[in-house]
């Protein structure tokens, strides 16, 4: 800009002086009033040409404002990078209920009916994981399951409520403890409470279950039996039940303070777990 204002000035004299040289008709004083108020023009002149380029400088220095403010939002959006625009992505994206979640009932529990659509499974060749569903109070929701968990792939699903605890189902194949069960085993197929919990209890809490079992129960619900332990330490009722070509195990937990506080809400959520 500094050159186009120079260039400018320059016309400017130069033109004036080619207009005064060839009328020669102006005095030695007109002259120097002519050329005094072409200085005072090509000061003008120059003044305009900065006040232009400041504006223009200003708006480039917004344009390049919005830019950046436009590429963090998308940033922040696409890549996950930390900032608001962010945190209005998560909104919508968090938006609305969970699939398979049902509205409050009267007494603020929603029922988990696993979703038909929902992905999962075990390869090539496996039937559809038969749904399950159990119920829990309104504040319970859904968290990620990784591969890296304790049961691996197949942890199904996870749910958790800061206040009173965590959930989280095993679906394994039954392949996995006998290749003689068909495609319609049964819990009672798999072995008795004893033995089930023996082998599986570990997959639940991660080490050995002997001496930790404080209770074993038998229920039956539509013909499907359900074997249900509680454990101490840790705090963990374990339902077991079979179906199709799969072994389910319903894990309720949760920390000593929350065991105290919640354990009727934890004990209902437990007795609730049924393959339908």
């Amino acid at each position: 800009m500094g050159t186009v204002v120079q260039s400018i000035s320059c016309l400017s004299w130069r033109k004036s002086s080619q207009i005064v040289t060839s009328q020669n008709v102006v005095t030695q004083s007109a002259q120097e009033k002519a050329q005094s108020r072409i200085r005072t023009a090509a000061g003008s002149t120059q003044n305009l040409c900065c006040t232009v380029e400041n504006e223009e400088f200003s708006g480039l220095l917004n344009r390049r404002a919005a830019i950046a403010s436009g590429v963090a939002l998308v940033s922040s959006a696409v890549f996950g990078f930390p900032g608001d625009g962010l945190a209005v992505v998560k909104q919508g994206l968090l938006a609305g209920r969970i699939p398979g979640l049902s509205e409050p009932d009267e007494q603020g529990w929603r029922t988990y009916r696993r979703p038909d659509e929902k992905s999962g499974g075990h390869g090539v060749g496996w039937s559809p994981i038969i749904p399950y569903l159990f119920s829990v109070p309104q504040d319970w929701e859904e968290v990620p399951v990784s591969i890296a968990d304790l049961g691996g792939t197949e942890i199904d699903l996870r749910f958790a409520s800061p206040k009173e605890g965590r959930i989280f189902v095993i679906v394994a194949p039954v392949l996995r403890f006998a290749d003689n069960l068909g495609d319609n085993a049964t819990i009672e197929q798999i072995g008795t409470p004893e033995k089930v919990i023996n082998a599986f209890g570990p997959e639940v809490i991660g080490e050995n279950v002997e001496g930790k079992v404080l209770s074993a129960e038998v229920a039956e619900h539509s013909g499907r039996k359900y074997y249900q332990f509680e454990l101490e330490p840790p705090h963990v009722l374990i339902t077991a039940t079979a179906a199709g070509n799969r072994l389910y195990l319903f894990s309720v937990t949760g920390n000593g303070l929350q065991w105290k506080k919640h354990y009727k809400d934890l004990k209902r959520i437990a007795d609730s777990f049924r393959v339908v």
